[in-house]
């Protein structure tokens, strides 16, 4: 078999990432792109490359977010030409808001075949260009070469500034985000692999600019968002600033943690005296944060995070890094938070057993603790024993993804502070692609052995509109995951918006609760996972902590 041009291009271009120290790539099959898969698979086979195979490019570009958002380290998600390339929309768009490095190659047809109808070619160059750090439409093999681009896409993608020959279009230094590498050939699409050297490599690193350092004086919070990681916990630790930490956040733990912080943002003596706030992340689950964020009377210093300047007032100021200057705290400021943060202190533990009267030879007074303790075991749950039940069991070498459902704003109400690895796709909230998100969470926190399981708590919506992701492919390595669906039969997190007082019964239930009656034990059968329906605190205590060794869905009926 002979070589072709589109095959050495590939061949050269998967040698070029991985010595830029791209170690995943995800890819979804198709006629156009074959090039790139046949060098993928090679570099696979010959374990330079980890390669994961997605039949459907939606699940394959949040599968690849999954992986950057773990490592830190930009993942590539490979697809054909035409509407394959759309379907990587979603990802792309998270990514930019997030602020997670992603490489998209889309393979397309040649400049000839565009615009002229020619089979799955549509407009491709310039498609992500809103929510792109950089864009590239590559020329054809034989016409040019790829030389140079895999280098200055991954360094686009972590915040270096892109170089010659990438079109930076939204390049924010130092904060990472998608690339696009539009990679168009000709037939033959595919030929004999030409010998490689493969010389593994590191990503480059972003320069670290100089924190700027803010005064102690006006009474300061700080405020933890999305993926605001434990820097915060970190500002709020040393300043001695009381700390209003998301549970998605990554940063629920420490002294200065605030306990129900939305009540206490809504006080007058609390949240209405506050001069200024420290933002990390994104911070999208409660009203009250955003109308503090909004006040024209706080000073906002926002750490930017993704490719989205935080600014809901208007006067925010973003700074790469932050801070706290020498000097004396305000204890007096601490103090009424905290005390008030004790009070707010939500405890779902159960009581422990009465031994004295289990043992007693009262008959009344056994009695009844017998009762009470079959009460405590037969209790039906509720999203609050359900998310607790979660938090509890996850630990330091585990991962807990939240979906974009009503138990994640039921978390972030109730959970006490604990130090876990917290992921959620709040970028942009969308309901979409939480499954394959936590799968490449899955793989990428596992790889190399690595202990741990990934937890993915989410409701019933979230889990239908992913539920292609369940599909993994027998050749790869079977992560360890755990996806706990809170089922309620329909999106009742629109019960407790403006629409339920709003709408008629029967158009809400219609167009926003939208109820199913999906069996989802059908759907753990069909695509090869292990399932456990349970109902009460002690059975989910078991199915989340019993020796685990592969996939697994644990549903959990709910009240609407």
């Amino acid at each position: 078999m002979t070589s072709s041009p589109a095959t050495d291009a590939a061949a050269s271009l998967f040698a070029e990432l991985v010595a830029n120290g791209v170690r995943d790539v995800v890819l979804s099959p198709g006629s156009r792109s074959q090039a790139l898969a046949l060098a993928a698979a090679r570099l696979s086979d010959d374990g330079v490359l980890r390669l994961h195979v997605r039949i459907d490019e939606r699940v394959a570009g949040f599968t690849a977010l999954g992986i950057a958002r773990e490592t830190g380290v930009p993942a590539a998600v490979v697809c054909t030409s035409g509407t394959a390339v759309a379907n990587l929309l979603p990802a792309t768009m998270e990514a930019f808001h997030a602020g997670v490095p992603l490489l998209l190659l889309t393979a397309d047809r040649p400049p000839e075949l565009r615009g002229v109808g020619a089979n799955q070619a549509t407009v491709q160059p310039g498609l992500f260009d809103p929510w792109v750090r950089a864009t590239v439409d590559a020329p054809v093999p034989g016409d040019g070469d790829w030389r140079g681009l895999a280098a200055e896409a991954v360094a686009a993608a972590v915040g270096v500034a892109a170089a010659v020959g990438v079109a930076d279009t939204a390049a924010v230094p130092g904060v990472a985000g998608p690339v696009h590498l539009n990679l168009p050939s000709r037939e033959p699409l595919s030929g004999a692999m030409p010998p490689v050297d493969v010389r593994d490599g590191a990503v480059p690193v972003a320069a670290v600019s100089e924190p700027v350092v803010l005064p102690r004086g006006p009474r300061t919070v700080v405020l933890a968002g999305a993926d605001a990681g434990a820097a915060a916990e970190e500002l709020a630790h040393t300043a001695d600033w009381p700390l209003i930490a998301e549970v998605v956040s990554g940063a629920r733990f420490g002294r200065r943690l605030v306990h129900g912080y939305r009540r206490l943002l809504s006080r007058d003596d609390l949240g209405g005296r506050i001069e200024r706030v420290v933002v990390f992340g994104h911070p999208t689950l409660s009203r009250e944060a955003a109308r503090l964020l909004s006040r024209h009377d706080v000073e906002v210093v926002a750490v930017r995070r993704g490719g989205e300047e935080l600014d809901l007032n208007h006067r925010t100021r973003a700074v790469a890094a932050v801070t706290v200057a020498p000097g004396e705290p305000d204890r007096e400021w601490l103090g009424q938070w905290m005390r008030a943060s004790a009070a707010e202190a939500v405890d779902l533990s159960e009581q422990a057993p009465d031994a004295d009267a289990l043992a007693s030879t009262d008959l009344a007074a056994r009695r009844d603790a017998v009762r009470a303790e079959l009460d405590a075991v037969r209790r039906p749950l509720d999203r609050e024993r359900l998310v607790d039940a979660v938090w509890r069991a996850t630990w330091p070498h585990d991962r807990l993804v939240f979906g974009s459902s009503r138990l994640v704003r039921v978390a972030d109400q109730v959970l006490a502070g604990k130090k876990v690895p917290v992921h959620a796709n709040r970028g942009l909230a969308g309901i979409d692609g939480t499954i394959a998100t936590a799968t490449g969470i899955a793989v990428a926190s596992q790889a190399a052995g690595a202990p741990g399981i990934t937890r993915v708590l989410l409701g019933d919506l979230a889990f239908l509109h992913d539920v292609g992701a369940l599909l993994l492919p027998p050749g790869e390595q079977e992560p360890r995951l755990q996806v706990i669906v809170g089922n309620d039969g329909g999106g009742t997190i629109f019960d407790g918006l403006e629409v339920a007082s709003s709408a008629p019964s029967a158009h809400l239930d219609r167009v926003f609760y939208t109820p199913h009656g999906v069996r989802l034990e059908h759907l753990a059968l069909a695509y090869g996972w292990e399932y456990q329906r349970v109902t009460t605190r002690t059975a989910l205590d078991q199915a989340l902590t019993s020796p685990h060794g592969g996939r697994q869905i644990i549903e959990v009926p709910l009240a609407r």
